[in-house]
């Protein structure tokens, strides 16, 4: 008697525990198709596909770095590996080993050629842009129809599929990083940055505030295996260059006092060359860019940040 007792109680409770059923698929859909950023940002991927294939057909390809960088994947290919002798139009090669790679897989399917370049460029465009509405669309920071001013930038079309800069996969990487950091994937997030890295490394510019996201949102321990990843991804990379020339790799892939021609400059262009190129110049705009940081991260990202903490630790 109490046995059938206790049997009915346990009954009871696994009734009273059971989960409810999922609602039907088409509720899903309707709801994902209700939100106007969702389907506004496919109809963007659709209309900037097609500016993109007009641009590639229309508008004549503009020869700057895509020669030199098949001439120095051509080198890696071939053998070479001491970093001081693989060359191109523009000089030696200044990228760390995740760009030779890349570029490699890039010569093969393109044979070097600009046109099929152009195309899988094109493509790339439309994934990073697919990457960053998803950023925007999940944070929701910006009302709907400012979606839309991601695909005006004649500069960014201009990159991707008319100079075929290895900008675009180092900055798609890191979007990509970004994306899975706004989904708290931590460990991920820092190998794929560590990915876009190893394709240029201006990359490192977003490193300190996301060590603040870290700090804030990790406790210790968690913050060294996440960069621990990080550094693993780039050994492992750089290792047939590391084992065979590690100076010259190290040198430079990763040259910090490299001096940039000024013909090529943007933000500086109204600076007098023997300005731009000096030493002294370098370190003001050095030591500007650490003050800077250091304010933003007292005044700014530390109180933005102060509740994060608490909302991370649960995972």
């Amino acid at each position: 008697m109490g046995g059938r007792r206790l049997k009915n109680r346990e009954t009871m409770g696994v009734e009273s525990v059971a989960p409810s059923p999922p609602p039907p698929r088409s509720e899903g859909k309707t709801a994902l198709l209700q939100n106007p950023k969702i389907a506004f940002s496919l109809a963007l991927l659709f209309a900037d596909a097609l500016l993109v294939t007009l641009i590639i057909a229309f508008v004549p390809y503009t020869k700057i770095d895509w020669d030199a960088y098949m001439s120095q994947v051509s080198g890696f290919l071939e053998g070479e590996r001491d970093f001081r002798n693989l060359k191109g139009d523009t000089g030696p090669l200044v990228y760390p080993a995740g760009f030779l790679y890349i570029y490699s897989a890039f010569q093969y399917l393109t044979q070097g050629q600009v046109y099929p370049a152009q195309i899988l460029f094109g493509v790339l465009y439309i994934i990073n842009l697919a990457i960053v509405l998803a950023i925007y669309v999940k944070t929701d920071v910006v009302p709907w129809w400012a979606l839309c001013l991601l695909s005006l930038s004649k500069r960014v079309h201009s990159i991707f599929v008319l100079r075929l800069f290895n900008d675009c996969v180092a900055m798609t990487l890191l979007h990509a990083a970004l994306l899975l950091l706004v989904h708290r994937r931590w460990n991920l997030g820092l190998i794929v940055f560590s990915g876009a890295v190893s394709v240029k490394m201006n990359v490192l510019l977003y490193a300190p505030p996301l060590l603040v996201l870290m700090l804030k949102a990790m406790d210790f321990s968690g913050v060294l295996l996440a960069l621990a990843w990080a550094a693993a991804v780039q050994i492992l990379l750089g290792l047939p260059f590391l084992v065979s020339y590690p100076v010259a790799y190290i040198s430079s892939a990763f040259n910090l006092g490299r001096v940039f021609i000024h013909f090529w400059s943007v933000n500086f262009k109204f600076i007098p060359e023997p300005v731009f190129v000096s030493k002294g110049f370098a370190v003001f705009l050095l030591a500007a860019h650490l003050i800077l940081l250091a304010s933003f991260a007292h005044y700014s990202w530390c109180k933005c940040f102060m509740h994060i903490h608490e909302g991370f630790s649960s995972f």
